[in-house]
């Protein structure tokens, strides 16, 4: 149930991309509007994912699941029927922050539902498996789907929430609820919230209008400052946005770095693959998602294998492997831009082998030595790494990728893509000793997570 839950989240994400010029061309959004249909699901993911996670902790992982299930379903249906591009957008936002209450509450019932280290880590890499193939399955299922109609894309989550809500009905009836702790910082998470909406209004604007226009100035400046008032109230409130325990974490502090490395490198290759195919090389939907073919076959490979590699090497060298896994296949694919699809075919497997490992690992790592009261916080501070990674990415590419895209400024988005692959590689490699430090000597994290287990 809550891996279906954590597909079709992630299928969410990546599945309008291919729809985006058939969008535009029913509702008349233009290029950078279009783009806020894929952004305004990542903005609000990534700004309500911490207080989402307090929620959880709060008053019940499960409780919050089935919440966060009923209002995906409502949004979908909204998205699916809307008459207009505000209608949409505000739907999409709907779904964002739907998906944000859900995210935290799986990763809160999963580590509470699994706790032995080695089943824990085998059901997260079976639910980060499942969010990788959502993310690649997302570009193919949505090019079949826009054929018939754009609106499929969004209600295509129906059945899938159907079946999510009948799982939690039979598997989360009798589930414990925390009773009410401490306040929930919204005065915090309303300015997290600004930040990243200043932020990627900022650098729209700055794609459509130019550095110079009010409105790119306006919304950068905003940003920092709404970005300043957040780092003032985590270091002076009583009751901060992220617990001061969790940020001590070593392994939660690369998760997070890593997820927000991957969705700015592998996980931005959906957006500009569907650029290349679509816009540039004007290939039909079905064209472009047949095109997304051999990335998603090798995504659904790379998440099992780095399963099995985590058992013979550590997890961070398994997060290395796959990140450069990513950078070369990215490198091949900015260099094949003109070529064929036959010619691009190895460069999609191994950026699809290194997605699938990366986004399996990154969650392994992230919350291996979270405390058993911050689980959800801790899931939904590495997701949010991911989203607001996710939507400042797609601000810079459509910076890179220019109003008209061209075969050549694709290539430098890809090429860009491809360097944060390999700084995200290079990190991983660097950090064994960092994690090794904060434990005792010949000590180990499954070792503490035992003894939180005692």
């Amino acid at each position: 149930m809550l891996s279906v839950a954590q597909f079709t989240a992630a299928l969410e994400f990546s599945i309008v991309f291919v729809a985006l010029p058939s969008i535009d061309r029913d509702l008349q959004m233009g290029t950078v509007l279009a783009q806020w249909v894929a952004s305004a699901y990542a903005v609000m993911l990534a700004s309500w994912l911490i207080v989402a996670g307090r929620l959880a902790d709060r008053f019940g992982a499960a409780r919050l699941f089935v919440h966060a299930m009923a209002l995906f379903g409502l949004t979908s249906a909204v998205a699916a029927a809307a008459p207009t591009a505000e209608v949409l957008l505000a739907a999409r936002a709907g779904q964002g922050l739907a998906a944000a209450l859900l995210q935290p509450a799986a990763l809160g019932l999963l580590q509470a539902r699994f706790i032995a280290p080695v089943d824990r880590r085998r059901a997260f890499g079976i639910w980060s498996a499942a969010g990788a193939l959502g993310l690649a399955l997302g570009a193919l299922i949505g090019g079949l789907l826009t054929v018939l109609s754009w609106r499929l894309t969004f209600a295509i989550n129906i059945p899938l929430v159907v079946a999510c809500a009948i799982g939690a009905i039979v598997w989360l009836r009798h589930a414990e609820h925390p009773k009410p702790e401490r306040p929930i910082p919204l005065r915090a998470a309303s300015l997290a919230t600004g930040t990243v909406l200043a932020l990627t209004i900022g650098l729209t604007a700055a794609a459509d209008r130019g550095w110079s226009s009010p409105e790119t100035l306006l919304g950068l400046a905003l940003a920092v400052v709404l970005a300043l008032g957040v780092l003032t109230h985590e270091r002076r409130a009583a009751h901060v946005l992220i617990d001061r325990g969790l940020r001590r974490a070593p392994s939660l502090r690369l998760g997070a770095l890593a997820t927000a490395l991957y969705m700015a490198s592998m996980g931005s290759t959906y957006y500009l693959l569907t650029v290349l195919f679509q816009l540039v090389a004007a290939r039909d939907p079905i064209a472009t998602g047949l095109a997304f073919l051999p990335l998603t076959i090798s995504v659904a490979f790379g998440g099992p294998l780095a399963q099995q590699a985590m058992k013979l090497r550590s997890d961070t060298a398994v997060l290395a492997a796959g990140f450069a896994l990513g950078a070369v296949g990215l490198v091949g694919l900015a260099i094949t831009t003109t070529s064929s699809l036959a010619v691009m075919t190895p460069a999609l497997v191994l950026t699809g082998l290194g997605n699938g490992a990366v986004f399996t690992t990154m969650f392994v790592i992230g919350t291996r030595d979270t405390p058993a009261d911050h689980r959800s916080s801790a899931g939904a501070l590495l997701t949010t790494t991911q989203y607001v990674s996710s939507a400042v990415a797609l601000g810079c590419l459509v910076l890179v990728l220019g109003a008209q895209p061209t075969s050549a400024s694709t290539a430098t988005a890809l090429a860009l893509t491809a360097a944060l692959a390999a700084l995200g590689g290079g990190i991983a490699l660097a950090s064994p000793h960092i994690i090794r430090a904060e434990h005792p000597p010949g000590a180990t994290a499954e070792d503490d997570n035992r003894g939180q287990k005692t």
